[in-house]
């Protein structure tokens, strides 16, 4: 089975917590602050296998979590962080965030890794917040919770050559003839299913890759018959063979299948449209009139298309194959490699993790704070401890929480509220 696309739910592990803990040991009294920081969660990355072909594996497994860091304890011991978890990926994929279907990153090398999801920090333990002040914190910082998302992971075939055309216009055929790939042939539309890749080898030139696939019919970048969905796969090609059946032993006219054909390539993608073809005329065993085959090289020469771009052939027979692949190799030295160009819009950027906080006032004149920064601060004091709330107040006072405050109009006796926290402001 040929699996292109796959959704997906990743998450990296979080931050161990950060230890209280203070050192007992006989006949050493007032031993001190001793909790050790939490471990790092593990991350999420994914890692190119050239032996995978499809998505497949994404049908059975949807969620991929690391592991969490372990907390810290006593005797400053750290926390062991978590175990990275590596995601294996066919070579081709594209990874893009579900919510904004922006482009992550493109992974179109065999070993190539990316990052998705970066792990979240240990926690720090008391022992880390000991000032000349302050030799006894009671408190200790939660570890930093790990990213999470849902991710599109979309497939894009490596080939240097994609073959382009009306279903059952013999492109099958010529891929089986000129490489060892053997898809499935038979006389009937949409024999082809999932693209097939063949190694194609010419004497004095380089080797390349060429792919199959499945026919497009007119209406397909709107999503008529199969082409939308694998449109996707000659992307990454740096030319096209474009295999017209000349032949009309299906009633149609070669020339308005050519025209069609470029014509949704033109709707799905102007550089796929504008990529380099050679047209190849293809059944000419079938055709027992020369004038057939003149007169539509005479048409695409009115199209535009030079002589030396159109050759006549007949897969079923060999006839004309090797000239073609020739002329195939011999272009392909001449167009250079390149990585797939995705725009600046459709990438996506990975934001720093921010704590902020709102500040509001509620109809009783309470002002109250919210966010994730009071989430993370409210998980690492003790409000009932005077140490700690001594600290609680130097981060409100640090992170411009009290200058927010005097801005929203806040006097002395005003209450502010913090989750289940409340305290009286005094300047």
């Amino acid at each position: 089975m040929f699996i292109d696309t796959a959704r997906i739910f990743v998450k990296s592990g979080n931050g161990g917590n950060g230890s209280v803990s203070f050192r007992t040991e006989k006949y050493i009294p007032l031993g001190g602050p001793d909790g050790g920081d939490g471990g790092d969660g593990g991350d999420v990355t994914f890692v190119v296998d050239a032996n995978m072909t499809t998505l497949l594996d994404f049908s059975y497994a949807r969620k991929f979590v690391a592991k969490n860091g372990m907390g810290g304890s006593g005797s400053k011991c750290y926390g062991k962080a978590g175990a990275d978890l590596f995601v294996k990926v066919p070579m081709g994929t594209i990874v893009r965030d579900l919510e904004t279907n922006k482009v992550m990153y493109d992974l179109a090398h065999d070993g190539e890794t990316f990052r998705v999801c970066k792990s979240g920090k240990g926690g720090k333990g008391n022992v880390k917040f000991c000032t000349p002040t302050r030799q006894a914190p009671n408190f200790a910082e939660p570890g930093m919770p790990g990213e999470e998302r849902w991710i599109k992971l979309e497939l894009k075939i490596l080939a240097d050559v994609g073959l382009l055309g009306f279903p059952n216009v013999g492109k099958s055929t010529l891929l089986s003839v000129v490489s060892k790939a053997r898809p499935k042939i038979a006389n009937y539309h949409f024999t082809t299913l999932k693209p097939n890749l063949g190694v194609v080898s010419v004497k004095g030139a380089q080797h390349f890759v060429m792919a199959d696939i499945p026919g497009i019919i007119e209406g397909a970048a709107e999503g008529v018959g199969l082409g939308i969905g694998f449109l996707r796969h000659i992307e990454r090609t740096r030319m096209l063979i474009h295999v017209v059946d000349i032949s009309g032993i299906e009633g149609r006219d070669p020339i308005e299948d050519f025209i069609k054909i470029n014509e949704e390539l033109r709707k799905y993608s102007v550089k796929l449209w504008d990529r380099p073809q050679i047209i190849a005329a293809n059944k000419s065993d079938l055709v027992f009139d020369d004038e057939v085959f003149e007169n539509f090289k005479k048409r695409l020469n009115e199209l535009g298309y030079d002589d030396s771009k159109i050759f006549k052939i007949s897969a079923a027979t060999n006839q004309g194959v090797e000239a073609l692949m020739k002329e195939a190799a011999r272009m392909l030295s001449t167009i250079p490699v390149t990585e797939l160009v995705i725009n600046e819009e459709d990438k996506f950027v990975v934001e720093e993790k921010r704590f902020t906080y709102t500040v509001e006032k509620d109809f009783q004149g309470t002002f109250v704070v919210e966010g994730s920064f009071v989430d993370r601060l409210l998980s690492a004091v003790n409000v009932n401890e005077p140490d700690s709330l001594r600290y609680f107040h130097k981060v409100l006072k640090n992170k411009g929480v009290f200058n927010t405050l005097t801005e929203k109009g806040i006097k002395d006796g005003d209450l502010v509220r913090l989750q289940n926290f409340e305290f009286e402001y005094l300047e």
